[in-house]
């Protein structure tokens, strides 16, 4: 379940929003919203320079908590015409990047904020000034490397300012604007039907988590929940879609320590979960399939076929694993390498991989159950507390034997259950809801708004966004050497921090 509480003012919104983190709910995103006149209806948007906003509507903040039973969105508004704010940031770290964020979309300035760059909006051509490269550490013979948005192999457009003495990283900022693409803006207008073609290419890596997320949304504004054999078909491409990217992840750290056979050998095996899924419904990112309501279409391989190659899959893939964490050079570069601290994690609510290896991290298909995860039996991860790159693989690799698990039951309960509908009607008129998934990098939510069965603002928020804001943090102690090592263990993608 989740509700929407609304505060009478900024103040009385912050000071909950801390009460309630100090009480244990995880602080899980802050966004603003403006309203806007459009084609004579009053609709919502959610930038600035998007057509008929009204520059002295007043602007929302919305901040939404992660609960036992589900996402709760508390609220307040801006007095008309207001310029700035009082930063939340100072009160709760963990809203750093999201206010940057405000401040980019609408101008509006978080009063007390520490760092008010520009993060998913380039600087305007007319500020050259502001181009200039930072310097947060001073001391003989430090300089700054600029490293990227351009960089060898297949990588997405990120700048890394490292500030270094020459080998020693004290202080590292990121420059992610050059990936952003006006996502959010393009949900406006859209029926969900439309809408969740979008959703699958926010970050192309979590594609069904995406497609999930929205999807509940819209399902919980309807009222209507899928068969249980969509429900099953849905966690059959998560899984997949997790155990490939975690093979990912083991693929660039292998290739970072110069391990050529095992980059081989794990890179084969995510092809081939990849044309695993491609065989299954024809696209290799499992795309085409979630839709709001159920899924479009049953499996292309019959669950028989489906057991048989998964378990085909499975066990070199974990002969492979265990042979790359015996070998001592490779575990040599990741132990003690960019350490998150238990504490730092839970201050932050850092999710996914990055956060059950430093601390009890929540999983949404535990916290908050969802389709057929409410009727398998999900196994529970493992207790980790050092929070370096080593924990992070293990982390891993515990979640690839936890999702081939969860594949074979779904490939089970397929094989014994009578056929039924890949779907029931959803087509909701008007409401608001908050749907969620759990990536492989982590939770992914969904703030979708239905007025007269078109989206008037959706606001995605993944993983990516809420976790990559830590990396600047990990470098204590390490070197230049260290840095394929640490931002490939944080396996997460640009495309989902700049929407």
């Amino acid at each position: 379940m989740t509700g929407t509480i609304m505060q009478p003012g900024v103040k009385a919104l912050w000071d909950d929003v801390e009460s309630r983190v100090a009480a244990g709910d995880r602080f899980a995103g802050l966004f603003a919203t403006r309203p806007t006149e459009v084609a004579g209806s009053v609709g919502v948007a959610g930038s600035v320079g998007v057509a008929g906003v009204a520059g002295s509507a007043p602007i929302t903040l919305s901040a939404h908590l992660a609960t036992a039973g589900g996402i709760d969105t508390l609220e307040a508004a801006l007095p008309p015409g207001a310029e700035s704010y009082p930063a939340l940031t100072p009160r709760l770290g963990a809203a750093f990047w999201y206010e940057r964020e405000i401040h980019d979309t609408f101008g509006v300035v978080p009063e007390g904020h520490p760092r008010l760059a520009p993060l998913v909006r380039p600087c305007s051509p007319e500020t050259p000034g502001d181009r200039a490269l930072p310097r947060h550490v001073t001391g003989y013979g430090m300089f700054t490397i600029p490293h990227g948005p351009v960089r060898s192999g297949v990588l997405e457009s990120i700048e890394y300012l490292v500030e270094t003495p020459g080998e020693a990283i004290p202080h590292l900022n990121m420059r992610v604007f050059y990936k952003h693409r006006g996502v959010q803006d393009a949900f406006a207008g859209m029926t969900p039907a439309d809408a969740v073609l979008l959703a699958e290419r926010t970050e192309g890596i979590a594609s069904v988590a995406h497609a999930l997320a929205f999807s509940h949304a819209i399902e919980q504004i309807a009222g209507c929940e899928p068969p249980m054999t969509a429900q099953l078909v849905r966690v059959l491409h998560a899984e997949l879609e997790r155990i490939a990217n975690h093979l990912d992840v083991a693929v660039r750290l292998a290739d970072a320590a110069g391990l050529a056979v095992a980059t081989a050998r794990l890179a084969l095996h995510k092809e081939r979960v990849m044309r695993l899924v491609s065989r299954l419904c024809g696209s290799r990112f499992g795309r085409g399939v979630v839709v709001p309501g159920g899924i479009t279409a049953a499996p292309l391989l019959p669950p028989a076929q489906l057991r048989a190659e998964l378990d085909q899959l499975a066990k070199p893939i974990a002969a492979d694993a265990a042979a790359l964490m015996a070998t001592s050079s490779f575990l040599d570069r990741l132990r003690g390498t960019g350490p998150l601290t238990p504490e730092r994690a839970r201050q932050h609510g850092a999710l996914g991989p990055i956060g059950k290896a430093a601390w009890p991290a929540d999983d949404a298909r535990l916290a908050r159950p969802y389709d057929a995860y409410r009727a398998l039996a999900v196994p529970s991860a493992r207790s980790h507390r050092a929070g370096d790159a080593l924990a992070r693989l293990r982390v891993r690799w515990e979640e690839v034997d936890q999702s081939f698990r969860l594949l074979r039951q779904v490939a089970d309960d397929l094989a014994e259950r009578a056929p039924d509908p890949y779907s029931v009607t959803c087509q909701p008129a008007s409401g608001r809801a908050v749907g969620w998934s759990e990536a492989p990098q982590g939770e992914v939510l969904y703030d979708v708004r239905l007025e007269a069965g078109h989206i008037t603002r959706c606001h995605p928020r993944s993983a990516s966004f809420h976790n990559l804001v830590l990396m600047h943090e990990v470098f204590a102690g390490d070197i230049l050497t260290d840095f394929p090592f640490i931002e490939a263990s944080f396996g997460l993608s640009v495309a989902g921090v700049t929407l």
